[in-house]
């Protein structure tokens, strides 16, 4: 048997980049010299449905169903067949970036067949006017596959989904029975594809070792389709599963059915684990002295953490490794839902992670308890650039997603100035909490080192509320940040929640107005309302009367746990604010709905708002002064600015002005300036361009250079309006 170890991720998660947990595990292997490979499930089973083959298949099974049984939308769909079959091929070509110039057929709407997901596109209208055409001939074909999805789902299997499969048999599965009685059912019409890309990569690799990651309870069914398989095929291979499914809702598992499936499941970081597993496969380690793995032994579930082995250091797991995933072959496609769902769905991303965990852990809706969450640990900017080098270098894309639960803003800044001391030209976007330490000049120095969208949680906008979240954030905080990001020309997303417990109505009505205003502002560009959880490791889980909430089920099972059910003391009926909270977004999204009442969202009384009409705009237009602290680092943004001098004749005397200039990318900047401040900016300009290895210049010494250069007393000059252009120009405070 093969020594090789195959990493798979089951269907389905994104369409258009792989998700980064077997390329994170591959390139920890590469340190251990261990031979693996990796596939992602997924994208292969999308594009063998997705082809002409596949869509034939889907006709003649839906035949033999007897299509009349159907709604009306699907018996249109199948009379489209001949137009589903000639246009296929050509639109997954062009969601891969081939074949650009097919979009202008495309937009001709004699190109596509069109069925319910069309519809929408009458509402839509004002989208495409700031639409190209290649993204116009996306976003319609997008609509094209939904509307084939749809009719698999009806017709063909009730579980598909694009970015998930038989979610609702992995969510909240208390209980194992659904799941185990799906998994007894004959192959459906997914699952046959799913088998028989599987057996070509059991063939090809003839792995000893199989895992399954499992980020999320749309992939836990294919995975346990996988393992069954494997099982059945190759009962020598292992199967292992591990991910962000096991990490949060089997870490009290106790199903021996399970194991029908699976020969371990491994929680947490999966490096250690890993590692152990290896080395027991290999007759090296006994089995009692694995690392937080379930295991079946003596017809018993068993849960094993009896390895000294420490964890692998964050600095230590490597590069992630993309070899093997075809990333050519993914599609990129756009749904239009918002801006930050665009950047999730659209374009090929490279996945790094700045600090392992989050550096506040705090809220009390988070599951702050568990490893990911809890245990922070940064690494150098210097390893992360040479990480972004590398994938660079591995994947020629230059585009990067920092997975972080939050970026801490220190080591963001030290992100942004190695990569200007590198010239790395990237494009990047990440997780933040709102913290003022986020600066106007920090957001300048993110958005100069390509940085171009941020998302963070305001959630609910009510002070109580955050402060019962421990959220350590305030609305006008997180106004006067976003507004910061937003006026150095970074998109900002906000995560919004309702129904947090003891919410009440007004605090509803309140919060929502609060959005109103931040997007009416131009505060924020996109986001997203939920409802709020309350999950088994979160601290209002493990203690909900501290919050004055009452749980009240699920019964413990022996699959699953994580979301519980409560009873709120206030009683407000959360869920009839959904439709209401999605619909004003949505149009404050779109830059309209702003002047209407915020009643016309219901269809039911609601209290006015107590927020003032001003409060965003006070906000964000009060800028109290700070003096800058003595280590705070100098930067000089852009090009090097020179000194002209200019002679002029008034009235017979001669006048000399000198002016210090900056070549920008689309003007010249002129600044006057006597010609002594003139060369010692000239000077600080250069000290503080970001360099390798030279001393980064710090607040304390530009003051002392100023004075010691015979300028005069620097705190004037700090406050005066040269200096203010200055900082205007690229003269950045961090």
């Amino acid at each position: 048997m093969s020594k090789t170890i195959l990493l798979l991720t089951p269907p389905f998660t994104q369409l258009n980049t792989p998700y980064p947990a077997t390329a994170y595990i591959k390139g920890f292997l590469n340190t251990l010299n261990q031979a693996a490979v990796q596939a992602d499930l997924g994208i292969n089973v999308m594009l063998r449905i997705f082809s002409r083959q596949g869509l034939n298949d889907m006709f003649h099974l839906a035949e033999q169903k007897g299509i009349a049984s159907y709604s009306a939308n699907s018996q249109r769909i199948f009379r489209l067949k001949k137009a589903y079959l000639n246009t296929i091929d050509p639109i997954i070509r062009f969601l891969q970036y081939g074949d650009p110039t097919l979009a202008y057929n495309i937009c001709d709407e004699e190109y596509l067949p069109q069925a319910s997901r069309f519809e929408q596109l009458e509402e839509m209208d004002w989208a495409f006017g700031t639409m190209g055409i290649q993204d116009k001939a996306r976003h319609l074909a997008t609509l094209y596959l939904e509307d084939i999805g749809d009719f698999i789902q009806e017709v063909l299997d009730p579980h598909f989904g694009f970015s998930r499969y038989a979610e609702k048999l992995g969510r909240s599965a208390v209980s194992f029975d659904p799941l185990y009685d799906a998994l007894q059912l004959p192959l459906s019409f997914t699952d046959r594809y799913l088998v028989e890309e599987l057996e070509l990569l059991m063939q090809k690799h003839q792995p000893s070792l199989v895992c399954l990651s499992v980020p999320f309870p749309g992939n836990l069914y294919g995975a346990l389709r996988c393992g069954q398989y494997i099982k059945e095929k190759y009962p020598d291979s292992k199967v292992a599963m591990g991910g962000g499914y096991p990490n949060t809702e089997l870490r009290s598992m106790n199903e021996p059915r399970l194991f029908e499936y699976l020969d371990f499941v491994t929680l947490d970081d999966g490096e250690a684990p890993l590692s152990c597993l290896i080395e027991y496969l290999e007759d090296i380690r006994p089995l009692e002295q694995l690392k937080r793995t379930f295991v079946l032994h003596e017809g018993q579930v068993k849960y094993i953490n009896q390895a000294r082995t420490s964890d692998i250091a964050f600095s230590k797991t490597g590069t992630p490794d993309y070899t093997g995933l075809s990333l050519q072959r993914y599609l990129s496609v756009i749904e239009i839902a918002n801006p930050m769902h665009r950047l999730w769905s659209d374009g090929r991303w490279n996945k790094l992670t700045m600090a392992h965990g989050c550096y506040w852990k705090k809220c009390s809706f988070c599951d702050i308890t568990l490893d990911y969450i809890k245990n922070y640990e940064p690494i150098s900017a210097a390893l992360i650039c040479d990480r972004i080098e590398e994938l660079m270098a591995q994947t020629g894309e230059s585009g990067f997603h920092f997975v972080d639960e939050a970026a801490p803003p220190a080591l963001m800044r030290e992100v942004a100035l190695e990569i200007l001391k590198r010239d790395l030209k990237i494009t990047w976007w990440t997780n933040i909490r709102f913290e003022e330490r986020f600066t106007f000049d920090l957001c300048r120095l993110l958005k100069a080192s390509g940085c171009i969208a941020v998302s963070g949680g305001l959630e609910v906008a009510s002070d109580r509320l955050l402060n019962l979240m421990q959220k350590g954030v305030s609305v006008s905080q997180v106004a006067k940040v976003a507004h910061n990001f937003t006026e150095s020309g970074i998109m900002v997303h906000a995560y919004l929640m309702y129904g947090f417990p003891t919410q009440t109505t007004q605090e509803t009505v309140d919060s929502l107005e609060m959005v109103r205003q931040l997007f009416m502002m131009n505060v924020l560009q996109s986001g997203f309302w939920h409802m709020f959880a309350m999950t088994a490791h979160a601290p209002i889980g493990i203690s909900p009367s501290a919050f004055k909430v009452v749980k009240t089920g699920p019964e413990k099972g022996n699959f699953a746990e994580n979301d519980y059910d409560f009873e709120d003391p206030v009683g407000t009926d959360h869920g009839s604010f959904s439709a209401g909270l999605k619909k004003a977004l949505f149009n404050y999204m779109h830059g309209i709905g702003y002047d209407f009442p915020l009643q016309d969202w219901f269809d039911f009384r609601i209290p006015r708002t107590t927020v003032p009409p001003n409060f965003i705009y006070k906000a964000i237009t009060n800028n109290e002064g700070r003096m800058p602290k003595p280590d705070q680092k100098v930067v000089w943004l852009g090009m090097q600015p020179y000194l002209v001098q200019q002679v002029t004749h008034k009235k017979g005397k001669q006048q000399e002005q000198n002016y210090l200039v900056v070549e920008k990318h689309t003007e010249s900047v002129r600044v006057k300036v006597p010609r002594p401040l003139g060369e010692w900016l000239c000077t600080i300009a250069q000290l503080a361009e970001p360099q390798r290895n030279e001393k980064e210049l710090q607040f304390k010494t530009l003051q002392s250079s100023y004075e010691e250069h015979g300028l005069g007393p620097f705190e004037p000059f700090l406050h005066s309006p040269v200096f203010a252009q200055v900082r205007e120009i690229g003269l950045l405070l961090v």
